[in-house]
């Protein structure tokens, strides 16, 4: 990796200002990376909701399942934007073997149950091991880390659920007086218009919450190799001397 060519000030970071880091990357780079993920999950919310009229609660659970593949695109786009490229749909399409087709199955099995999942996504998507190699390279991100990367998705995860639950009540806040739990009991009869309502509101929350989860772990893959291999010594020769 060209570390010179980063465009972000490499130095070593408490995992929290790490995340800090991440959710500034999301938010400099809104425009890229809402363009590309935008128009993914979408596709991939359609095709949840295509469900819902044979099983109501599929949906939801499609949405939440394929999280851990979306993630893919995102970090492709956050991981171009590190060295100051902006990336558009063209970008993504002309890379796309790479971003949805490799690592498809363990993204959508070994990755969803994983407790650090964006946090080490970058080892498999970015840095092209396999095998023991891969596995070795995972415990030494992982090492002395697992709890921040814990305590970071778990963050997400409450994030994710106070989104979903705020858009839930706000059926009741704009029903009719005296007409709050009924509408509550409408949501939650298991009609299909109701859960086909319920599962574009979580899709929705997916979209907002998701890239910032992903540029959070991110950041903190990048600072912890700014400790492993000392990124920010070398960053700061480069430009001294380069």
């Amino acid at each position: 990796m060209k570390v010179d060519a980063l465009t972000l000030e490499l130095r070593p970071r408490s995992m929290n200002e790490a995340a800090d880091l991440g959710i500034r990357m999301a938010q400099t780079h809104a425009r890229s990376t809402w363009t590309c993920f935008a128009p993914v999950h979408a596709v991939v919310a359609a095709l949840a909701l295509s469900s819902v009229e044979a099983w109501p609660w599929l949906p939801g659970l499609l949405i939440f399942w394929s999280k851990p593949w979306l993630d893919r695109t995102l970090l492709f786009v956050l991981s171009r934007a590190v060295f100051g490229q902006a990336t558009g749909l063209g970008d993504l399409w002309r890379a796309r073997k790479a971003v949805w087709r490799q690592g498809v199955l363990v993204a959508l099995s070994v990755h969803r149950f994983s407790l650090w999942r964006s946090y080490t996504q970058p080892v498999y998507q970015l840095e092209g091991q396999r095998g023991s190699a891969l596995r070795a390279r995972c415990k030494t991100i992982l090492s002395g880390q697992r709890g921040g990367a814990t305590a970071m998705q778990l963050a997400f995860a409450n994030l994710e659920l106070v989104f979903a639950a705020g858009l839930f009540a706000t059926a009741a806040w704009f029903s009719l007086p005296g007409r709050q739990s009924t509408a509550i009991t409408w949501l939650t009869g298991g009609s299909t218009s109701a859960a086909f309502l319920l599962s574009l509101a979580y899709a929705g929350v997916v979209l907002f919450v998701e890239p910032f989860y992903v540029a959070a772990g991110f950041a903190m893959y990048l600072n912890r190799r700014v400790q492993l291999e000392a990124w920010d010594v070398e960053q700061e020769f480069r430009r001294a001397f380069g």
